[in-house]
């Protein structure tokens, strides 16, 4: 759930308090500071998601320090991975994490609703990314409270326009058949299918809930740039269970040994 911050130019003294956390099952270790908005399940879900093949360019959007496009690359260890993340405190992070995993990855410091010439300057010109991923600010300004920490606020807080921009920049950087992956909260899927009703189609659709009984917290959506076929919505995946346990479903995909629906093309 990150996105546009302010740019510091260092690292914020919030970010002076770093903690060192494994996710995949120990697979993949992340420095992140403590306080703030922090990489979870939202990161390794969007990565389970997410479809990619050996040679692929792949771009996470909003990348923060790194979660979901450095779990990725775990699994599919062949892809050219380019994390794109606003803050140059988290960038410096992104840039440490994937060094100390020794997974190969550019980051770039870039707002991701720059015009094009900014993203042509850092390397993402239109056409030329085969993936996008991305777990925009998702929180209505408008309906909920602003976390009082300013860089929690910055990651979950959406702007009116801000999905249709960060879905607009995915749309000129991937190339022509490329996929976006995205999570947002579920009761915000029709602002989602509004925006890539512009140049998406061959939606697939997975509603998350953190219970069976309730409604669905988040989507997952995986597009396809100029795609055609119908929309498919697959079932529901439940968190936790009726007793309130963690699924072992889920489990094996927070661990790395499961793919979602999403990520099989």
């Amino acid at each position: 759930m990150r996105g546009s911050r302010t740019n510091c130019g260092r690292m914020s003294d919030s970010f002076r308090d770093i903690t060192e956390d494994g996710f995949l099952g120990g697979q993949l270790r992340l420095r992140q500071p403590r306080s703030g908005h922090r990489a979870g399940h939202d990161a390794i879900l969007l990565a389970a998601a997410t479809t990619a093949r050996p040679g692929d360019r792949v771009v996470e959007f909003g990348a923060g320090v790194g979660a979901a496009g450095l779990a990725l690359a775990r699994r599919q260890r062949a892809i050219a991975l380019v994390l794109v993340e606003i803050d140059e405190g988290l960038a410096a992070l992104a840039r440490a994490n994937a060094s100390a995993n020794a997974i190969p990855a550019e980051v770039v410091t870039l707002d991701v609703t720059s015009m094009a010439e900014a993203f042509a300057a850092n390397g993402l010109p239109p056409d030329s990314a085969d993936v996008i991923l991305m777990n925009p600010p998702f929180n209505d300004a408008m309906r909920h409270r602003a976390s009082p920490d300013k860089a929690r606020e910055t990651a979950h807080m959406a702007q009116p326009a801000l999905l249709d921009d960060w879905i607009h920049a995915a749309r000129r950087v991937l190339k022509s058949g490329g996929v976006l992956t995205l999570i947002w909260r579920a009761d915000g899927l029709a602002a989602v299918l509004s925006a890539l009703g512009r140049g998406f189609g061959s939606l697939a659709i997975l509603p998350v809930h953190g219970e069976p009984a309730k409604p669905a917290i988040r989507v997952l959506v995986r597009a396809v740039k100029g795609g055609r076929a119908p929309t498919t919505i697959h079932p529901g995946l439940m968190l936790n269970k009726e007793s309130g346990v963690p699924n072992e479903q889920v489990a094996e995909i927070l661990s790395g040994k499961r793919e979602l629906p999403l990520a099989i093309p």
